[in-house]
């Protein structure tokens, strides 16, 4: 460990009991075993011990090996809920300081309910102020901080797919609050999970590890790639294109900035939503694309205000991975000359 913190994610789930290590110091590990970074000498089972002990608790411990000879240290990496998604492990010896964490946040995607929150510490990893802290949100808003990836097509189809085991881990770049450009681990896997009344639902659960400024960490993505390039040279004004999740009829992420006067966010007065009395329409686009390239139609959706107002939307199929599709939408605000 070369008195570096080991970053150690607990997200469970079926067939992965076993914690992986996601980091060491600043250098992201691709969820490799605990015993393939200590190797399975002397202090290998009193590491262990030390997660499973904090990943209990959800508090800090500091501890002594059985033998005596080293301290050993940590902290949980752990949402709002109390739901621990990781500990932060250091061994040194006895009366020795450990070296300044990196900032790495919790968060989770409910799949079943589309809300999404994250922990204090993600927020600090952010920068977000403490009067615009939320506790929870939906998936798209999630996105408007995270830049263009490489990966984010295969990040994407595990949303939509929703298969629990499912895992993904690759660097991005995050924007935060203040502006700067950091790269990060992102490190997740969906597990199934029991709700207390006996039904399932579907959590993608994850963490993000802060690993340096963008611009001078070698494993930072381009901040635009050429496919980026391509979609913004193609925005047209007065529509605004979005990735819809054919499913279940809701928001992935806006591609453009969102259609003014929408209501798109979990903390607005007034929550998003498709008229009832529309829904049907909605499905139908969303069947048609089985066979046709597009769809159009007139929908009516929830405003910032509360109202009902008619939106024109545009469907075409869109491929996220070999077997997994979404639907890229283009809408605009009818102002009475739709119809």
């Amino acid at each position: 460990m070369a008195n570096r913190w080991l970053l150690i994610e607990t997200f469970g789930g079926q067939g992965h009991e076993e914690p992986t290590v996601i980091g060491i110091g600043r250098t992201p590990k691709r969820m490799v075993p605990i015993a393939s970074v200590l190797g399975r000498g002397r202090y290998f089972d009193d590491v262990r011990a030390l997660v499973a002990r904090v990943a209990g608790s959800g508090q800090p411990v500091r501890a002594l090996s059985l033998d005596g000879r080293r301290q050993l240290i940590g902290h949980p990496l752990a949402c709002f809920s109390g739901h621990v998604h990781g500990v932060y492990a250091w061994t040194g010896d006895p009366g020795e300081q450990p070296p300044p964490r990196d900032l790495a946040g919790a968060w989770y995607f409910n799949l079943t309910t589309d809300k999404i929150g994250g922990s204090d510490d993600l927020l600090d990893l952010y920068g977000v102020a403490p009067e615009n802290r939320r506790k929870q949100r939906l998936t798209a808003e999630a996105f408007a901080r995270l830049l263009p990836n490489a990966d984010e097509a295969s990040a994407l189809a595990m949303l939509v797919k929703a298969q629990p085991g499912t895992e993904h881990q690759a660097t991005w770049s995050v924007r935060r609050d203040d502006g700067e450009l950091r790269a990060v681990n992102l490190a997740c896997r969906v597990v199934a999970e029991t709700r207390e009344d006996g039904g399932t639902e579907v959590v993608l659960r994850g963490i993000t590890h802060d690993i340096g400024p963008a611009d001078s960490t070698p494993s930072a993505p381009r901040t635009m790639m050429l496919a980026q390039q391509v979609i913004a040279a193609e925005r047209s004004r007065g529509k605004h294109r979005a990735i819809m999740n054919l499913r279940t009829l809701t928001l992935i992420r806006w591609i453009d900035d969102p259609l003014p006067g929408i209501a798109w966010q979990n903390d607005a007065p007034h929550q998003p939503a498709i008229h009832p009395g529309d829904l049907p329409l909605a499905r139908r686009m969303s069947d048609q694309l089985a066979t046709s390239e597009q769809s159009q139609g007139l929908l009516r959706v929830r405003s910032a205000a509360g109202e009902w107002m008619t939106v024109a939307v545009t469907a075409r199929l869109m491929l996220l991975d070999q077997h997994t599709t979404a639907a890229l939408v283009t809408v605009s605000a009818c102002d009475g000359s739709c119809g």
